[in-house]
């Protein structure tokens, strides 16, 4: 058999290999996609409630923040909408994360001021952390970043304990506004966060 012959030969039976392989990885990136976009809010069908998926912010076993999307039902009052967010993210993961803010944490009151969300939550949440910088700023973000990506408008998040304006925690200070940061992610990903809001519009 000339080496020709052998070429084709191999061409013939690699070729398939790798369409298949095309197909599924194809079929894997769009299920990936879509488990970590927002949907648009759906009308009303046959007087059922609406519901809007979300994305929440847990660790993975690298102590990185992950994301999980849910359903909730959908409202068009971001503070009403903000709330039932942040009661999912209290509420902890459903998948194979973990939880990184302290379970069932009294959330006091939310309301929104222009581009900023205000999160009351009660001291149990600074009583509660795990020791460590680390803990704070994953359990902190995890809440600032699920508002934000939820609801593209708000830009910061004050988050008050109890009312006190300049609350602390052991090393993190709560006492200005916070951006999303979503480099704690293992990879982030700004470009996926921009085309969802984008999509929002």
């Amino acid at each position: 058999m000339s080496t020709t012959q052998k070429r084709r030969i191999g061409a013939d039976i690699l070729l398939p290999f790798i369409l298949i392989a095309l197909v599924f990885g194809c079929l894997f990136w769009q299920k990936y996609y879509e488990a970590r976009q927002i949907s648009d809010i759906p009308a009303k069908k046959n007087g059922e409630l609406s519901t809007r998926k979300i994305l929440l912010f847990f660790a993975d076993e690298y102590s990185n923040l992950a994301r999980e999307a849910r359903e909730i039902e959908a409202t068009g009052d971001r503070a009403v909408f903000a709330r039932a967010v942040l009661d999912e993210l209290f509420s902890g993961p459903v998948g194979d994360l973990d939880p990184v803010v302290p379970e069932w944490t009294d959330i006091n009151h939310v309301r929104i001021e222009n581009d900023t969300a205000v999160v009351d939550l009660g001291k149990d949440f600074s009583e509660s952390l795990p020791s460590g910088s680390s803990s704070e700023m994953l359990a902190v973000y995890a809440v600032v970043n699920t508002i934000c990506i939820n609801i593209p408008d708000i830009r910061h998040v004050k988050i008050t304990l109890d009312g006190n304006q300049n609350s602390h925690l052991r090393h993190l200070d709560l006492s200005g506004l916070l951006e999303p940061d979503y480099s704690l992610e293992k990879q982030p990903a700004v470009q996926d966060q921009q085309e969802l809001k984008q999509g929002m519009q």
